[in-house]
């Protein structure tokens, strides 16, 4: 049997078995868990004798804290003990099969990671925190596979072999250039440093030159704008540079390099508009310039819960 911390300890939520079994607790006990998540479970449980001690630990410790109304959770103010309980695992939860493309892909960064790594033709690809991708490169085409995460993408030219990016229903087409994709939703999904790239989804597609980025139009087509595109890909550098950002979109961009939550206790807070450059290797570091700039109270209840409120 493994020797590990018994996983009411909050640092043990950083052990990745155990933040795998986390996120399995949480799907499969939720309504909408499918018998092909059932199925998943399975496999992975069966893979390593770790995995399914590491689930019983994890379920055991939902079961008690789901019986338990006050939790014990020393000289936390009188409500606080309750949202800890609750989110302190759910910050887990946001993205059950997340690892799953992981083992799909064939390069990859853990949350807060920053990598770059050379393709097959020579190209470059940095990759930004919790992002996966898969290639497939043929005689005709170079193909990849966004599957999460953001990529810039520094292309070796070849025009008899196009380089495709794809995901989350957007293509990307170039022949050499740099650009970047975001396949989580974001309102800016690719941007030009250089060249040109074609931008394609289901409704219609734009051709982007250096300098602009593709937004999505209210009928999903991709519309070309002039964008900051060196400001986009500054987290190359591990940095977030923001000018006028309100404070909720700056949280959550920070949430994307930190495991856990940032969780504002004021909607009218969120409003509140930033600028300045803050470190992305060092998230900790990065909150005490935001409550130092901001006047705002950083309550650290868990390793992955932190409470982001007024300073009076």
């Amino acid at each position: 049997m493994n020797e590990r911390t018994p996983p009411d300890a909050p640092e043990e939520a950083e052990d990745p078995v155990y933040e795998q079994a986390a996120l399995w607790v949480a799907r499969l006990s939720s309504t909408d868990a499918t018998e092909a998540d059932h199925r998943a479970f399975e496999a992975w449980r069966a893979a390593d004798p770790a995995h399914a001690e590491a689930y019983a630990e994890m379920e055991a410790w939902r079961r008690t804290m789901k019986r338990a109304p006050n939790p014990r959770r020393p000289h936390l103010p009188k409500g606080l003990a309750a949202v800890a309980a609750a989110l302190g695992l759910g910050a887990l939860l946001s993205d059950p099969l997340g690892w799953v493309d992981r083992m799909r892909a064939d390069a990859w960064t853990d949350r807060g990671g920053i990598e770059t790594t050379t393709l097959p033709d020579g190209s470059r690809v940095d990759l930004n925190t919790d992002t996966a991708l898969a290639l497939r490169f043929t005689h005709s085409e170079r193909s990849v596979a966004l599957l999460r995460g953001e990529a810039v993408f520094d292309v070796v030219p070849d025009a008899g072999r196009p380089f495709v990016v794809s995901g989350n229903g957007v293509r990307a087409r170039a022949v050499g250039t740099r650009f970047f994709v975001r396949v989580d939703g974001a309102a800016v999904p690719v941007g030009v440093a250089e060249g040109r790239v074609d931008v394609a989804t289901s409704a219609g597609e734009t051709r982007l030159r250096a300098g602009e980025v593709a937004v999505r139009g209210e009928d999903g087509r991709p519309l070309a704008r002039a964008g900051d595109v060196a400001r986009a890909i500054a987290w190359r550098e591990g940095q977030l540079t923001v000018s006028g950002q309100p404070l909720s979109q700056v949280l959550s961009e920070l949430e994307r390099y930190r495991r856990g939550r940032l969780l504002l206790t004021d909607s009218a807070l969120g409003s509140r508009r930033f600028s300045g450059t803050l470190d992305l290797r060092d998230t900790d570091a990065s909150l005490d310039v935001l409550a130092a700039a901001m006047g705002l109270r950083l309550t650290r209840l868990t390793p992955l819960l932190i409470l982001v409120r007024p300073a009076s």
